[in-house]
């Protein structure tokens, strides 16, 4: 009996064992499926992360719509009635006459200029600007801006949330305590990743809806003096009155209106407007959004349309193929091509290095390429055959054509004309040439870094 009960016992456990043994074996394959799972799920994680990754990226690559792949031609000048009545069409706002422009050099004339008509200011305050830095001169545009926002002036402040990535925090607080209504374009949001590329490059002021300033600076410090060393760059800036300002107010409003969701259309911004001048203008503005390549139809359409000068100061030159074929059409017409952009001094070094890469046919063409030595050189300025010339935001290269927001105000004035070419000439002689035995005798390692440097140049 007893045995029996041991027999009992030992069957009991051996099927305890064999239970215990079959539910870890269980537990085992429950916890292999369980890791398969979550490892599946982590590569699909992966799988849609990269692929949302690169999505992304090849959107903000692309301005989203077609570009333009054929060269242009014209039959007739700039100076033929048919050019400006086909670039008011081609651009948007027609040119308009009566205005008076201002050519305004580096720092030391430019910010004095924009600070009087700020601190003048008695209806309306709308700036729109890249570059927006902490420092002196960041300063003395918040104080401006937020003196007049406290006198009753209506003020608006629209800074690229890139551009401005290094302005205090104090400053952008100080001006909203003040009534300074401050907004950030395309700050960075998930909805918005697409297109965070995409920036708004437009350098714009306009004061009660009668005076507006547009150019090359942006608000650092880095533009402050008269370019007399290489923390002090070179630059230009316009101050213009006359019916034309309306244009350059409909431009900040372009923008104002994607980032705020208002209108302001009221007679404090949009005043009848009196001539002030004997100049025929045009500020016409160029956006990704619109696929219209605005900015990079003028440049073509413009240079298609010289017949005996061309000279171009340009803070990034990165020509693409078919600006390249413009050029060296332009000189088989006989057009003297002459360019300015920046040497040693520069704040980009990798756009430099993709621009001298292009510079090969320019230079057997006969073009003649100039790089400014004392410091960065940010101008960007065109003048075609001393009667048109097209000053602003935009630069020559694919970023400012397909990507940024810009704005440009286009000139049609012989006087205007000779005096930017008088400044021209001036950089010229504070400039190096650079002719074709020296490009080609430049040494392998730089050639290199030229060409990996091109590889990006749609981005530059």
């Amino acid at each position: 009996m007893q045995n029996g009960l041991l027999l009992q016992d030992r069957d009991l456990g051996t099927s305890q064992l064999e239970s215990a043994s079959s539910s870890a074996r269980a537990g085992l394959l429950l916890s292999q499926q369980i890791a398969s799972d979550m490892y599946s799920l982590l590569l699909v994680l992966v799988t849609i992360t990269i692929t949302v990754g690169i999505t992304l990226f090849a959107l903000n690559l692309t301005a989203g719509e077609k570009n333009l792949k054929y060269n242009i031609r014209t039959s007739y000048g700039v100076k033929d009635p048919q050019f400006l009545h086909v670039m008011g069409q081609l651009l948007g706002p027609p040119l308009v006459a009566g205005n008076r422009i201002v050519g305004l050099l580096n720092g030391d004339q430019i910010f004095p200029a924009m600070l009087t008509a700020v601190h003048k200011a008695q209806r309306t305050i709308c700036f729109e600007t890249y570059i927006y830095w902490s420092g002196q001169i960041g300063q003395e545009f918040a104080d401006a801006f937020c003196a007049r926002a406290r006198a009753g002036v209506r003020v608006h402040v629209l800074l690229d949330w890139l551009g401005s990535g290094r302005i205090d925090t104090a400053i952008l607080d100080a001006m909203k305590a003040a009534g300074v209504e401050v907004e950030r374009y395309r700050p960075l949001r998930w909805y918005s990743l697409a297109r965070m590329n995409h920036r708004t490059h437009r350098k714009l002021l306009v004061v009660d809806g009668e005076i507006g300033f547009t150019g090359g600076v942006g608000i650092a410090d880095e533009w402050l003096g008269n370019a007399q060393s290489p923390q002090q760059w070179r630059d230009s800036h316009f101050r213009l009155e006359g019916p034309a300002v309306a244009q350059m107010q409909a431009a900040f409003m372009d923008n104002w209106m994607k980032t705020k969701s208002t209108v302001l259309h009221e007679s404090e911004y949009f005043p009848q407007l009196k001539p002030a001048g004997e100049s025929w203008a045009q500020v016409f503005k160029s956006s990704s959004r619109e696929g219209s390549e605005s900015a990079r139809l003028m440049y073509l359409f413009s240079i298609a349309s010289a017949e005996q000068s061309l000279r171009l100061a340009n803070a990034y030159f990165v020509p693409d193929n078919l600006a390249i074929d413009a050029l060296l059409a332009a000189r088989r017409r006989g057009v003297d091509v002459q360019i300015i952009v920046p040497g040693k001094h520069t704040d980009e070094p990798l756009v430099r290095r993709a621009s001298r890469g292009r510079w090969g046919r320019l230079l057997e063409a006969g073009v003649q390429v100039f790089e400014f030595q004392p410091t960065m050189y940010h101008c960007k300025v065109m003048v075609v055959d001393g009667v048109w010339t097209s000053v602003g935001s935009t630069n020559f290269d694919s970023r400012s054509f397909r990507l940024n927001d810009e704005a440009n105000l286009n000139v049609f004035d012989r006087e205007f004309a000779a005096r930017e070419i008088r400044n021209f000439a001036d950089d010229q002689d504070r400039s190096k040439q650079v002719t074709l035995a020296e490009w080609q005798r430049r040494p392998v390692r730089e050639k290199a870094a030229e060409f990996l440097a091109g590889l990006f140049r749609s981005q530059l």
